[in-house]
């Protein structure tokens, strides 16, 4: 599964449409990326006892957030666009394979399973 192997991946993984946005979500740094250090962020900032602290890293935090959620919807419309063109013949809902890349790119890169094929900056044919 981790080498990407049709055989053992989940079902949500299978076929060369996911293989294919998997591509395009690895080959691009996301600001999306973040989304777990800045989890940490906050929980170590609710230990810290001063105010100022706590107030400027939740108010980071939020705009953080805000900016995850924008480029995670212009991701899933981009990427949905890019599917479709190169699989015609296939059928791609596109929220589905939004919320696909989105939650890909969310994660920590060297903790995504199946591990990327792609490097970042690498075009994708």
């Amino acid at each position: 599964m981790m080498a990407g192997d049709e055989r053992y991946l989940l079902p949500r993984d299978r076929g060369p449409v996911k293989a294919y946005v998997r591509d395009l979500v690895d080959s691009r740094r996301n600001v999306l990326g973040l989304f777990m250090p800045m989890a940490i962020l906050v929980f170590v900032t609710l230990l810290v006892p001063i105010p100022a602290v706590q107030t400027y890293a939740t108010l980071l935090t939020t705009v953080v957030l805000l900016l995850m959620i924008f480029e995670g919807f212009l991701n899933g419309r981009r990427i949905t666009k890019a599917a479709r063109e190169k699989f015609p013949k296939e059928t791609i809902r596109g929220a589905s394979l939004g919320w696909y890349a989105f939650v890909r790119a969310s994660q920590i890169r060297k903790l995504r399973v199946p591990k990327p094929r792609v490097r970042p900056g690498q075009p994708i044919g």
